[in-house]
């Protein structure tokens, strides 16, 4: 079959582009289905709206109908109380942007390292995996709050010394040890999704188990737990607001001290405001990160 020069240079603006080329022309069926396509979403996009719309306004009319809505209005939506509570609360949230970069790092080292140890191979190795077991069951089963209570209120009885009694350290101590325990088991989902193949292949080009586990088994568990791993930063977030009960004075701390002058709610909703606009940004990066690992997997690229 012989081609003219012009469907010749047509064909390699084609395979070069993977797109047709200068002379394409779409069909009247293909334009007709994207004319379809834009209209639905049009329509989908206005029945959205309206449906928002109304159910903001029937949220609305509720809460604003209700026997005690100026009373509730006055005391959690004071304007007043909310200019004089932001300055302090977004200075007190210094403490928690601190806590959560300080702690988020020593939670995924210390999360990675417990990881590791409950899959260790061998029987030597059998205590290790029973304590670092031990350690998971505990920390997961405690309520973070109790303890937090234990080691803010607890190790300054006992009165040791060289230990500090500042209560962001303690509280940031008590926020390790709970976040590493659900850290670790998710690391570990992630060491343990690997395919044994992957380890013997390693073992199989001259690599120890040491350097299997880092430059084979460990980046792939990583790249397949980041969802998860980052839900967990996000719940860290919110959580470092519970050193405020050691007394360090943090958001939810400077709100606290607030509405205790005033009898005022308000500086509560503010802190709860702030929290909120603080995680939005994560959550939003976390779904980010989930698609895109999901579009990689559906095209059958590497995790």
């Amino acid at each position: 079959m012989t081609f003219t020069k012009g469907e010749s240079a047509r064909e390699g603006a084609d395979d070069k582009d993977g797109m047709p080329g200068d002379d394409y022309v779409p069909s009247a069926r293909r334009l007709e289905r994207e004319r379809h396509k834009r209209a639905r979403t049009r329509r989908a996009t206005a029945v959205a709206a309206l449906s928002t719309l109304v159910t903001a306004a029937v949220l609305y009319l509720v809460v604003v109908d209700a026997p005690g809505w100026p009373r509730t209005k006055e005391t959690f939506f004071s304007a007043q109380y909310a200019r004089e509570a932001l300055p302090k609360v977004l200075e007190g949230l210094w403490l928690n942007v601190r806590l959560l970069l300080i702690c988020g790092v020593a939670v995924l080292v210390l999360g990675m390292l417990i990881a590791i140890a409950r899959t260790l191979r061998g029987p030597v190795f059998f205590p290790l995996r029973v304590l670092a077991a031990a350690y998971t069951d505990f920390f997961r089963g405690l309520p973070l709050i109790i303890n937090l209570m234990i080691v803010v209120l607890g190790v300054p009885a006992l009165r040791l010394q060289g230990v500090t009694v500042d209560p962001v350290l303690l509280g940031g101590t008590a926020l390790t040890l709970t976040y590493s325990a659900y850290v670790a088991e998710v690391f570990r989902a992630g060491i343990e999704s690997i395919h044994p193949s992957q380890r013997a292949a390693a073992r199989s080009l001259g690599l120890t188990n040491r350097q299997a586990l880092r430059y084979v088994v460990l980046p792939q568990a990583v790249r397949r737990q980041v969802p998860p791993l980052l839900n967990d930063l996000v719940s860290l977030q919110k959580d470092t607001g519970l050193v405020s009960i050691g007394g360090a004075v943090d958001a939810v701390r400077a709100a606290d001290i607030i509405v205790g002058r005033s009898l005022n709610y308000t500086p509560y909703i503010v802190a709860g405001l702030v929290f909120v606009a603080l995680t939005i940004p994560m959550t939003r990066f976390t779904d980010w990160v989930t698609a895109r690992l999901d579009r990689k997997r559906e095209q059958g690229g590497s995790l």
